[in-house]
């Protein structure tokens, strides 16, 4: 059998550059949470009511979730949740905490970072209460595998700037025109501030399919004639008394009600397959501090 000089040598540096490259992706994989945006254009479209359940059925699948109730100051996930948070966003801000000591458990074995009640100077983070926290925030994305990032409704500019940032939105909408006026705004700035967002719609308390397929037949169009993009569209969560018992006894409709027709309708978001692939090659409170600047 014949060789070659050097023969060796190029086996070698083959082996090598092969190992380097899984080294790197096994270090993407394990550093790197995937991360999903909720977002909605207007308040009192039920997002945080997604929100939740969206955590609390993902961590029921065995998966390490965390949700961060980001609609700070006026945060409402823990209540949903039944929680009692003794620490939130303010004291890791304040440095009161660290994060780890500001994460309180809660249904399916999830990690909630609240938001805060009543704390105005969250509500209109500035440029450094960000950062601070995207700081404090990094660390935790090797220890979970998914993040839920609960937004306050708008175009806010901490919710703009984890847009810029994520791979994937869900953004939440109700039926009426006010709220499809403002979803369509909301997913226009999207647009305009990450191309290569991934976004699903989800229309939520729908008084049934008619005027959901008339709804999104509506901001089809918009998108379509005035973006040439469109959003992927999820799921219609109907409206359901269910889910007002869910709120009043402070425990998601998803373990309270499963076979509501609401919860059934949000397993079906839980299943959206675009959140098996909300990963991207560097992490995402990395991505988020460069998008300050």
């Amino acid at each position: 059998m014949l060789e070659f000089p050097g023969l060796d040598l190029l086996r070698r540096r083959t082996l090598d550059r092969a190992l380097a490259t899984e080294k790197r992706m096994r270090e993407v994989t394990v550093s790197s949470a995937r991360v999903v945006c909720i977002a909605s254009g207007k308040g009192g479209t039920g997002k945080s009511v997604l929100a939740t359940n969206l955590a609390v059925l993902r961590a029921m699948r065995g998966e390490r979730v965390l949700l961060v109730d980001f609609d700070a100051g006026l945060a409402n996930d823990h209540l949903l949740l039944g929680l009692a948070p003794q620490f939130d966003l303010g004291h890791v801000v304040e440095g009161r905490v660290t994060v780890q000591e500001a994460l309180i458990e809660g249904p399916g074995g999830l990690r909630l970072l609240s938001g805060g009640v009543g704390r105005h100077a969250l509500a209109n983070p500035t440029r450094r209460d960000l950062e601070r926290l995207f700081k404090a925030l990094r660390p935790l994305e090797t220890q979970f595998d998914l993040i839920v990032v609960d937004h306050g409704a708008g175009v806010g500019y901490a919710t703009l700037v984890h847009l810029a940032a994520a791979s994937t939105m869900l953004l939440v909408t109700s039926h009426e025109v006010t709220g499809l006026s403002d979803a369509y705004a909301l997913y226009k700035r999207a647009r305009m501030i990450n191309g290569s967002l991934r976004v699903g719609l989800v229309f939520n308390r729908v008084p049934d399919s008619a005027s959901a397929d008339s709804a999104w037949d509506r901001f089809r169009s918009a998108c379509q004639r005035f973006l040439a993009s469109t959003p992927e569209l999820v799921a219609y969560v109907p409206a359901d008394p269910q889910v007002l018992a869910s709120i009043e006894q402070r425990e998601p409709v998803s373990t309270l009600a499963p076979n509501s027709p609401a919860a059934r309708a949000l397993t079906q978001v839980a299943k959206w397959p675009s959140l098996d692939f909300a990963r991207s090659t560097t992490a995402f409170y990395e991505r988020a501090l460069k998008a300050l600047y």
